[in-house]
């Protein structure tokens, strides 16, 4: 869906939560619990022998998720990335110039960079360094400044990470005139040392290491390689890396294809390959700097359209959430822009500041850091934490863009303009809400079309968006009052890739969307959306399992993603799972079944006569049934909406969804045959 990727996620409300007709009487309840425990104590025992202790990577294998974020295609994807970067920081050091990364036939994955090679040397544990790195947890070189400068790979967990997930890696080291290898299984090294030291396997020139590994079928949902994100990255890398050389090779059946990635332009030919097709207003801005042992570099390009798209990297890692480097870099340039305006009287001394989405309305731009002790938010990276990255971003982009803006008139000129175009837009629209969204007719608590929750604690509420008058009514009856919200929504909303503003603002059932989430709207301009503001922690998009509510679901996910998309790069987004059918044997329980493979492997698994029920909507569910099947957060299934790339995010909404049909039928006749639901 419009490379919108999702994970299942299971049981992550707060335990105990009821509902009227749902749950046992306190007393009941009460006595039911204690004789329980009672129960539990007279059979179990809590002692040393209790204590579990996870030896080397099983801690891994146990809790995968932990360390690679999930075991859907994201996190396994995830395991060619955090090789790949182990030699992107050879290359940061200074001692990569190519690396090479292959899928092979069979599943697996080869990286080979040209670097010196993962030390083979006898470490002080008594056996070879390699053996040391790709078998322990926090084991590596990135923990000594003197051995990386700066680097992606800080927790020294990448590739013992992945040594642990795969049914197999294979590790050859070429250095000093010689080959060395090493193997593994599931972790466990499958080589005998001599001496403690690797087998030599051969002679060579060359230097570097290359690595093997198949994913274990036992970890993953499924072990096929996405190939369209793989590329996509690698691409990535090498705008970020003018100096190297990638090679992407996919040998898998149906898939072959081969490309060289070289990008001596670096991140400007990044700005303008993201600004294809676009008209550009001035020629990209180029700067680079350094302070306090962190480099900057940026580049930015304003184009003629009501839209902003800015990328932010640390160590050549893609910071999906951005992080205090964005925050420095935006902060400084609004600083700017409106500093200089005044001074040039494009604004008066009675006009109001331009607002930070006016002075970016049509930016394009990227943001890179080296930094040499980088903190972030998880072990997937995805948010810059760092105090000192803002400091430092805002005062190279200050100095920088100062030097460039008081050399270059005409393109400042065109820079306030496009924050100018903005404004003016902005106060028109600002009057349209006001008018529009605050009219007693639109007010969801007049209209009815809200069944709020009793509760203000936005931490604990959440908001279900669903399709008709009938299946609400079943959700109002069954829900929790305390915690969830349902409003139902009328048919097919708006596509607001092809609508123009003043009928996204016309529109009854988003303007009653805006309302309630109560966060505000954006669309790259005019922006007054403030996620602090946001009355619910989950958004959960409840629709038939059906085409026509995959199709409403896609039309919604296009509008938070243009109008709101830090409500999904927040993980606020949901999409709820409801069974697709009802198997209720002649003996044993019923069961609830989710799609057409469940029922088949049921039919294979179960033995004797059962009566199926195929729910062609929700509406045909009661309110206990809907209850228990999607709305109680102790058995529900709920899919968090998540954006992998956000450069093909935005491209294939753009295709998908917009006006143009030719790219549209061509991606449809490419991809048929891929279609499905990625959790």
């Amino acid at each position: 869906m419009f490379d919108l990727k999702t994970k299942v996620l299971e049981n992550r409300l707060t335990k105990g939560e009821g509902v009227k007709g749902h749950t046992l009487p306190k007393k009941a309840k009460k006595k039911k619990v204690e004789e329980g425990l009672k129960e539990k104590m007279s059979n179990v025992q809590y002692n040393a022998d209790s204590i579990t202790v996870l030896e080397g990577l099983e801690a891994v294998r146990k809790r995968p998720g932990m360390y690679i974020g999930s075991v859907g295609t994201k996190g396994l994807n995830h395991l060619i990335y955090e090789i790949v970067d182990n030699a992107v920081d050879e290359h940061l050091a200074g001692f990569c110039t190519k690396i090479s990364v292959t899928l092979n036939s069979d599943g697996s994955c080869s990286v080979r960079d040209n670097g010196r090679g993962i030390p083979v040397e006898m470490h002080k544990k008594g056996v070879s360094a390699e053996r040391v790195v790709l078998s322990t947890l926090h084991a590596g070189g990135k923990f000594d400044n003197n051995a990386y400068k700066t680097s992606g790979g800080l927790h020294g967990v990448g590739s013992s990470v992945v040594n642990a997930l795969s049914e197999w890696m294979q590790v050859k080291v070429y250095t000093g005139g010689k080959i060395y290898y090493d193997a593994y299984q599931r972790g466990i090294p499958t080589i005998e040392l001599e001496q403690g030291l690797l087998p030599v396997i051969g002679k060579t020139k060359e230097s570097g290491t290359e690595i093997s590994f198949l994913p274990d079928g036992e970890i993953f949902e499924k072990t096929h390689f996405k190939a369209e994100w793989l590329r996509s990255r690698l691409h990535e890398t090498a705008y970020l890396n003018p100096g190297l050389t990638i090679v992407y090779k996919n040998e898998m059946s149906g898939e072959e294809e081969e490309h060289v990635f070289h990008e001596p332009d670096g991140i400007i030919a990044y700005v303008k390959e993201l600004n294809a097709g676009k008209e550009a207003v001035h020629e990209p801005i180029y700067y680079k700097g350094s302070q306090d042992g962190m480099e900057v570099e940026a580049a930015i390009q304003f184009v003629d359209a009501f839209e902003e798209n800015i990328l932010g990297f640390c160590n050549n890692i893609f910071t999906q959430e951005g992080g205090t480097h964005l925050a420095g870099f935006k902060t400084r340039f609004t600083t700017m822009i409106n500093s200089y305006a005044r001074e040039l009287g494009i604004l008066k001394e009675k006009d109001a500041n331009f607002t930070g989405a006016d002075t970016r309305n049509g930016m394009t731009a990227i943001v890179a850091v080296k930094h040499p002790d980088p903190i972030f938010e998880g072990q997937t990276k995805t948010k810059l934490a760092s105090a000192d990255a803002s400091k430092t971003v805002a005062a190279i982009t200050g100095d920088e863009l100062q030097r460039f803006f008081d050399r270059n008139l005409e393109t400042l000129k065109n820079v306030i303009a496009c924050a100018e175009k903005s404004a003016k837009i902005r106060k028109a629209e600002e009057k349209a809400k006001t008018n529009m969204l605050t009219k007693s007719k639109f007010s969801f608590d007049s209209n009815g079309k809200l069944a709020n929750c009793e509760s203000r604690d936005a931490e604990k509420c959440e908001i279900f968006i669903v399709e008709g008058d009938s299946a609400g009514g079943s959700a109002k009856t069954a829900r929790n009052r305390m915690y969830q919200a349902i409003l139902p929504i009328r048919g097919k909303i708006l596509n607001v890739e092809k609508a123009s503003m003043d009928k996204v603002l016309a529109n009854a059932e988003i303007k009653t969307m805006i309302n309630a989430f109560g966060c505000g709207f954006s669309e790259g301009y005019g922006n007054d959306f403030d996620i602090n503001k946001l009355r619910y922690n989950k958004i959960i998009l409840m629709t038939d399992a059906d085409v026509d509510g995959s199709h409403i679901d896609t039309l919604l996910l296009t509008f938070l993603y243009r109008f709101m998309p830090e409500l999904i790069y927040n993980g606020h987004v949901y999409i709820a799972m409801p069974p697709l059918y009802k198997v209720v044997p002649k003996r044993g329980e019923e069961q609830y079944l989710f799609d057409d493979k469940e029922l088949e492997r049921y039919r294979k698994t179960h033995k004797g006569d059962f009566t199926l029920q195929r729910y062609k909507g929700l509406g045909e569910m009661d309110p206990e049934q809907l209850w228990e099947t999607t709305l109680d957060p102790e058995r529900r299934v709920l899919k968090q909406v998540e954006i992998e790339d956000a450069r093909l995010a935005s491209e294939v909404t753009e295709m998908l969804m917009g006006s143009d049909v030719l790219p549209r039928r061509q991606f449809i006749y490419e991809h048929a045959n891929e279609a499905e639901i990625d959790a």
